[in-house]
């Protein structure tokens, strides 16, 4: 399946007709979750590989065996892509499924489950810059222009998959609706990664002992997963995802975006920022220097949900 110039348009929202078609949506909006089911929800470029690799590494315990010869999107599939149905046949066991669906689309489908869902927001500023460059390898994407161009479009939410706004504010103002909620940052993985994943482990009610939180640390730390070809996507052919553009994995650091926002562009989504996000209490941190490693500090336990997140500066 190519359709790599096609678009879907499903409820408004743009989706790469490449790995979509209206089929495969609908079979998403009408998906019935099992109650055993962990659900990988994020915005596109903020985590997903990251949480994807963390869940597989601690329901096998650190054993990096499966995360090594399993490819992520057969082991954890987009829910929304033409393929998962057929993954999700040949499936034994517990199910982990990715979406990067807003909640009005899945919300008739989690009613009343007991599925675990996970979502990993990141900062905007860093989502735009890595889903620029993204645009620019993919040729299932359109050409993005120029990152001013770019950014406009995203601010208004004008791209695929929609607005960054519209989605992170709708999973977290209705995480009260679902009965197994987790909400955890790019940014927080990437400060305490071995915090992170105990976080994990104990939502999952999957406790792991500490030389195996460690070593499942080990394999899902980001210079693990870039030489990982399982999960640093160089094994979609070139004429799909074009790694001479760039790669899929690029530095995975939180504060990248000074790196290519002007001061202009800076003020103007901390602008559009404060417009879009009056009504949430949701915090981000916006740059995490190397040298001020350390674990950040939220208010907020895997078992209980806040839309708060306080973090050291």
């Amino acid at each position: 399946m190519a359709r790599l110039d096609d678009t879907e348009t499903f409820h408004s929202i743009m989706f790469p007709g490449h790995m979509h078609t209206k089929d495969s949506l609908n079979y998403a909006a009408n998906f019935r979750f099992q109650d055993t089911d962990t659900v990988i929800v994020t915005y596109p470029k903020s985590g997903t590989t990251w949480m994807q690799e963390i869940i597989t590494l601690v329901l096998n315990k650190g054993d990096p065996t499966v995360a090594q010869n399993q490819p992520n999107w057969a082991r954890a599939p987009w829910l929304e892509q033409y393929y998962c149905a057929d993954v999700l046949k040949a499936t034994t066991g517990p199910r982990i499924i990715t979406t990067h669906l807003p909640y009005h689309l899945l919300a008739p489908a989690l009613q009343h489950s007991k599925a675990k869902v996970i979502y990993v927001a990141r900062n905007l500023k860093d989502v735009s810059v890595s889903y620029y460059h993204f645009h620019k390898m993919a040729n299932f994407l359109p050409d993005p222009g120029t990152f001013s161009d770019f950014l406009n479009d995203f601010l208004k939410g004008e791209v695929h998959y929609g607005s960054w706004f519209d989605h992170i504010k709708g999973w977290t103002s209705h995480a009260k609706d679902i009965q197994n909620f987790l909400y955890i940052t790019y940014e927080e993985m990437w400060q305490d990664l071995l915090g992170s994943v105990r976080k994990v482990s104990h939502f999952l009610q999957f406790p792991l002992t500490e030389d195996e939180l460690i070593l499942a640390q080990k394999h899902c730390s980001f210079n693990s997963m870039k030489e990982n070809a399982m999960v640093n996507y160089t094994l979609i052919p070139q004429e799909i995802m074009d790694h001479s553009k760039g790669k899929f994995m690029r530095n995975g650091k939180v504060g990248d975006w000074k790196n290519l926002f002007t001061e202009e562009q800076s003020r103007l989504v901390d602008d559009v920022y404060s417009s879009q996000m009056a009504d949430s209490s949701l915090l981000f941190k916006w740059e995490c220097p190397e040298e001020s490693r350390r674990p950040l500090m939220t208010n907020y336990t895997s078992e209980t949900y806040t839309q708060k997140i306080t973090l050291l500066t």
